[in-house]
């Protein structure tokens, strides 16, 4: 039940309770009251009956007396008795006294006897109804010679009386009905800064932590209002405190490029980041609350997770994950404790190093390369000035012929060198932005490479033809396009047959423009085309070196692209030749 209602009925009744004990008790009072008025009026009725009668009652003239009674009786509405000391009736308004009973034996009869007024109310047996008495003594010479006696009905008390009950009661359901609204209202007044608070609360409750209860003029409900305000005022900062937390602990979170997975002391997922899900190729909301060991496929994951969850201290180790790609992951482990220092899960903190491992080893590639690609004209070079310096004679055309071979390993080692001083001269310019750019038309670029290659074409009766729209422009530094679009051509003509066709070309595609040179080689293996632009790295190394390549062409190729902000990618299937295709920014 609401409070209004409540509040309501309990006032309502408290002051119907006190209008009908005040009506009773004003009732009582007034019967009592008017029952004392009409013995008074008895009584003084009587005086006055008494004093009128006094000379005839003297005389002894019985007859004179009774007319005189019912006269008196007939003009004032009242039954008039006058009774003998010895209980006989001389006198009486209503009937004749010869018929009547001797009134010796009534109770206010005995008292006026006795020189007191006498009162009382009872049944009267001579005119069947209930009467209201009064009697007081007749005296002479201080002796009592007889009893004057008045009496109304109590029937004309109840009469009146209950025509005064009724406006009383009228009165009374008034007051009721004035103090029913007065008590809705008054409840009403002080029950609706309570609701005001009421809905107030649900709304919070309901997470509306800006609104406010209206603050009324009563202070106890005032101050009630204004500390449920500054509750929720406090509330309100507080959520938005932690909401800011929270957000930036997922902001956090989600942008990590580690992956971090969270799990219980049973294994199961608490929580992981985009990047753990992508790690591990999971679904990011349906990974949560299931087992490590149900969606992710890996023993040695499982066994770390496991090693975390039974360590006290932090574990970490290196792991493989296979896939469509393989990836080497480093993972380090926590356990989580709660405030009290119990252990309820682990964090697991996963590190694609996947890209430091295939650098290190192209680093140790490089090594290698570099040191088998200088070896070799080194160990030539040695061999021929061993050979020179012996004491054995040597004929003129030996000289010659060792003099030529240290020629030919001298020049591809300065070969070597040059490449790679161009190499880290376009790196380390890419990096510091020093490689001058301006809008320039490719079709030039691309005509003055093939006339660099032209000679080398010739001698292999290879057709170059260009293609390229006059509309396709970017933002290029001439020089470094030409000799990145020279190596291809120059690669392309190295691995072509006689009498084969290049194509050099560009085209446009969306904001890019699309360098390509396509020929009909031999084609390269699937296996191959990720590392074919790392340095040093040959496909056919014995055929490489025999063409007098240094390794570098196309890492040059790949870096020039990059300087441009860039790309370089191949095409090719085994026997079908080969496609290579700078993509550069528009202008």
């Amino acid at each position: 039940m609401r409070l209004l209602w409540r509040m309501y009925i309990s006032f309502f009744t408290c002051t119907l309770l006190a209008l009908l004990a005040t009506a009773w008790y004003g009732n009582h009072a007034l019967r009592r009251f008017y029952q004392e008025q009409v013995a008074a009026d008895l009584l003084v009725k009587a005086n006055i009956l008494a004093n009128e009668i006094r000379s005839q009652f003297l005389k002894a003239d019985g007859e004179k007396v009774d007319r005189y009674c019912k006269e008196f009786g007939r003009l004032t509405q009242t039954r008039v008795t006058v009774i003998l000391p010895d209980g006989k009736v001389v006198g009486d308004s209503d009937r004749n006294p010869a018929l009547m009973e001797n009134h010796i034996s009534r109770s206010e009869i005995q008292e006026a006897l006795r020189g007191r007024t006498g009162k009382s109310v009872r049944f009267s047996d001579t005119i069947r109804r209930t009467l209201m008495y009064v009697a007081i003594p007749l005296e002479r010479d201080g002796e009592v010679v007889g009893v004057v006696r008045t009496s109304v009905p109590l029937a004309v008390i109840n009469w009146t009386l209950r025509s005064v009950y009724r406006h009383v009661g009228l009165g009374v359901l008034a007051l009721a009905f004035f103090f029913a609204m007065l008590a809705f209202l008054l409840t009403r007044q002080m029950t609706q800064p309570l609701e005001a608070m009421r809905r107030t609360a649900e709304r919070l409750a309901l997470g509306d932590l800006q609104v406010r209860a209206p603050v009324p003029r009563e202070e106890e409900t005032a101050t009630l209002a204004r500390a449920m305000n500054q509750t929720a005022a406090q509330l309100a900062e507080k959520m938005a405190s932690l909401t800011r937390q929270r957000d930036l602990q997922n902001a956090v979170f989600s942008s990590m490029m580690e992956g971090v997975l969270a799990v219980d002391s049973e294994g199961r997922i608490l929580d992981l980041n985009p990047a753990a899900a992508q790690l591990l190729a999971l679904d990011l909301e349906q990974a949560r609350g299931r087992s490590i060991q149900e969606i992710v496929r890996n023993r040695e994951l499982q066994t770390f997770i496991a090693s975390a969850l039974a360590a006290e201290k932090p574990v970490q180790t290196e792991i493989v994950l296979y896939g469509d790609t393989e990836r080497c992951l480093q993972v380090h482990g926590t356990a989580l404790t709660g405030s009290a220092g119990d252990k309820f899960g682990a964090v697991i903190v996963l590190t694609d190093i996947t890209r430091i491992k295939r650098l290190e080893m192209m680093r140790r590639d490089f090594v290698a390369n570099v040191s088998h690609e200088l070896k070799t004209p080194i160990t030539a070079l040695r061999g021929a000035v061993e050979t020179l310096s012996d004491a054995a004679p040597t004929t003129s055309e030996d000289k010659e012929r060792f003099m030529s071979m240290m020629r030919r390993q001298v020049e591809r080692l300065n070969a070597i060198v040059d490449d790679l001083l161009t190499l880290s001269r376009i790196e380390h310019d890419a990096e510091h932005k020093r490689i001058p750019r301006e809008t320039g038309e490719v079709s030039e670029v691309l005509w003055r490479a093939v006339q660099a290659c032209a000679g080398q074409a010739e001698a292999k009766k290879i057709t170059i033809s260009v293609e390229c729209p006059n509309e396709a422009k970017a933002l290029i530094n001439a020089p470094l396009l030409e000799q990145a679009v020279g190596n291809l051509i120059d690669n392309a003509i190295k691995y072509s047959a006689e009498q084969s066709r290049i194509v050099a070309g560009a085209r446009i595609h969306d904001d890019k423009v699309e360098i390509y040179v396509r020929d009909e080689g031999p084609g390269i293996e699937a296996k191959h085309l990720p590392r074919i632009f790392e340095r040093f790295y040959r496909v056919d190394q014995a055929r490489s070196r025999s063409l007098g390549g240094t390794g570098l062409g196309l890492a040059i190729v790949k870096h020039i692209a990059l300087a441009h902000g860039g790309s370089v990618s191949v095409e090719s299937t085994p026997g079908h030749g080969s496609t290579f295709i700078i993509r550069i920014p528009r202008a």
